[in-house]
C-alpha cells in the first residue's frame, strides 16, 4: 500500500512575513519560539503540544482526543470552548479539491479558529494591516486565530492532515468572506514549499 502521508511535504514549521502585495519575504523563521512571539503580537496563539499517549495512524477520534485531553481541557477552561472534534483529509479523498477551494479566499469568523495538527501539515495566512503572516503548521503545532481576524488556509493539491478543532459554539464556525483578492498575490501551498527548499 502506498504511503500517502508526506508526499512532497515538509516536516518543519515555518513562518514568513510578506507585505500585502506579496513579493520577497520580509521575515522568515523556523523557530517555534520566534513564530510564537511574532504571532502573539497579533493575538494569535502558536505552540507545540505533546501527546499523552502513543497514537496510531488508525486511531479513532476518541483515542486522539483522549491523548491530548490535558491540553484540550486547559484550552476549554481558558477560552470557554464547548466542543472538540477531529478532521482528517488525505491525498486520495474524492472531494479534496472542493475542500481546498472552500478556504482559499480571505475570510473571518465570529469564533476562534483553533487547529492542532495531530499529523500532516497546512498553510495559514493571517492578514494584519499591511502584512501577511504565512505559517506552515506541522505535526505537533497548535494555532488559534481570534475572531474577526482576516485569514485564509491552503491544504495543497494533495492534502494530508489530521487536526483537532475546538469550538465555543456547537455549530462551530461560519466563514465571512471579505471579497478581497489578496490571497491570489501570495504563494500557494506548493509554491511556499518550493521556496523553502
Amino acid at each position: 500500500m502506498r504511503n500517502l502521508k508526506n508526499e512532497g511535504r515538509s516536516e518543519m514549521s515555518l513562518m514568513k512575513i510578506f507585505n500585502q502585495e506579496g513579493g520577497d519575504a520580509l521575515f522568515s523563521s523556523s523557530s517555534s519560539e520566534e513564530i510564537s512571539e511574532k504571532l502573539k503580537e497579533l493575538g494569535v496563539r502558536f505552540e507545540r503540544w505533546e501527546a499523552g499517549a502513543d497514537i496510531s495512524d488508525s486511531a479513532s477520534q476518541d483515542e486522539i482526543l483522549n491523548a491530548y485531553k490535558h491540553s484540550i481541557d486547559a484550552l476549554k477552561k481558558e477560552y470557554g470552548f464547548q466542543s472538540a472534534d477531529v478532521v482528517n483529509l488525505t491525498p486520495d479523498h474524492p472531494d479534496r479539491k472542493a475542500f481546498r477551494e472552500k478556504f482559499l479566499s480571505e475570510h473571518t469568523h465570529s469564533d476562534f479558529e483553533v487547529r492542532f495538527f495531530v499529523d500532516g501539515s497546512g498553510l495559514f495566512y493571517i492578514h494584519n494591516q499591511d502584512s501577511v503572516y504565512t505559517v506552515l503548521c506541522e505535526k505537533g503545532d497548535l494555532i488559534s486565530v481570534p475572531a474577526d481576524v482576516p485569514h485564509w488556509f491552503d491544504m495543497g493539491e494533495k492534502p494530508f492532515f489530521k487536526c483537532i478543532r475546538l469550538f465555543t459554539t456547537p455549530e462551530g464556525w461560519v466563514a465571512n468572506f471579505t471579497g478581497s483578492d489578496i490571497a491570489q498575490k501570495h504563494p500557494d501551498f506548493e509554491s511556499f514549499l518550493a521556496q523553502k527548499e
